[in-house]
């Protein structure tokens, strides 16, 4: 077999050698010609999935290794009959823990209590569930807004779109859809988002194009709420002067821990022995966590707490200044934005660590324990 694979994939050659000859490439520079004489075709998603780069050649099974799809021509897969998987859940765990390590970052940094907060969750699925199971352990009351599960489940615990947005904290974990009754193009539009209330923490990490990104830089000029992006509308082509009015900014790397990435291999692995018919097994060999036992104070508020203990795991601002501190021109700031995303040094999942305490108060580790810390 032939199988060519974003050179972003993790432990690509690796993993996928096993099946038969690998071709690594830039996930922009898969193009028909590299496809000609492939079995399979595995990226992430900056590679658009269409019939302009499929149609002529030889690819019969065809994976992205991330949980969004919107890069994909999914009914042209279907009518020429090719396989396909995503890796939907992989790294659910890492977005979650990203939003609250910029949660509790942004809090401290802006000294403000969450005590007494809403926190509003657009899109309940598998990272959506991962934060109102979050927020709900360390208090927060979740507002939670997923319209089609709520067609389809008349849960009465769903809220409409206008009551998340007098939440305190608003994030955003939807796909990307164009077209239907809950498209999610420009979900959040100059009109909505003006009506979010002052002081208000806005994050989004699902796609770029949920958020008009012209109408929040306007409102942004106005200081009104502060705004922490992980995903831009345009990748890597990103509004340069948008950068400069957000508090955090990444590049689409929420998800990349090291255990995400491994998931979305093995999904890859495991959806590519269904369609052919093998048993490739595969399993890489990790590297325990280097000061995986960290010791903390309990003589300071919850939230100093939690910031010290995740920013030791992560830090955001590092993440952040590599993109703020970017001075060159709108077109190498593309390039650059690849490149971040290609050299990023994966992080590790909190289920990592364990904690280092003389006395844990018993409403402490409850927290702790929800985040997947041991003990």
């Amino acid at each position: 077999m032939k199988i060519v694979v974003d050179e972003n994939v993790a432990f690509a050659e690796e993993a996928f050698s096993k099946f038969g000859e690998v071709r690594l490439l830039h996930g922009r520079e898969i193009d028909k010609s590299v496809l000609k004489d492939a079995d399979a075709l595995i990226v992430r998603s900056i590679t658009k999935i269409n019939r302009t780069l499929l149609e002529g050649t030889s690819v019969s099974f065809v994976g992205t290794a991330t949980i969004g799809t919107d890069h994909v021509d999914l009914d042209y897969l279907l009518k020429n009959s090719i396989g396909f998987a995503d890796a939907k859940g992989c790294n659910a765990d890492a977005v979650a823990e990203y939003v609250f390590t910029a949660l509790f970052s942004a809090v401290v940094k802006q000294n403000i209590s969450l005590k007494d907060k809403t926190i509003g969750i657009v899109g309940v699925g598998n990272i959506g569930s991962r934060i109102v199971k979050l927020a709900e352990a360390y208090g927060l009351k979740a507002l939670m807004n997923d319209p089609p599960r709520q067609k389809k489940e008349s849960n009465p615990d769903f809220v409409s779109l206008e009551e998340i947005l007098t939440a305190d904290i608003i994030t955003i974990h939807t796909p990307l859809t164009y077209e239907g009754d809950d498209k999610t193009f420009h979900l959040f539009n100059e009109n909505n988002l003006r009506q979010i209330k002052e002081g208000t923490i806005f994050i989004n990490a699902s796609r770029g194009e949920v958020v008009d990104n012209t109408a929040l830089s306007d409102l942004l000029d106005e200081n009104k709420f502060t705004a922490i992006l992980d995903v831009w509308e345009n990748e890597p082509n990103i509004d340069q002067e948008l950068i400069k009015k957000v508090l955090f900014t990444t590049p689409h790397v929420a998800g990349y821990s090291l255990e995400g990435k491994i998931n979305g291999t093995k999904m890859m692995i495991d959806a590519m022995n269904k369609f052919f018919n093998k048993n490739i097994l595969w399993q890489p060999q990790l590297l325990k966590c280097e000061n995986a036992e960290i010791e903390i104070s309990t003589s300071i508020p919850v939230e100093e707490i939690l910031y010290s203990l995740f920013n030791k795991i992560y830090n955001i601002d590092e993440d952040s200044n590599r993109l703020k501190n970017f001075s060159g021109s709108d077109k190498s700031l593309g390039k650059y934005f690849d490149l971040l995303r290609k050299e990023y040094p994966f992080r590790r999942e909190f289920t990592n660590y364990s904690i280092k305490a003389d006395a844990l108060p018993a409403e402490l580790w409850t927290i702790l324990k929800a985040f997947r810390f041991n003990h």
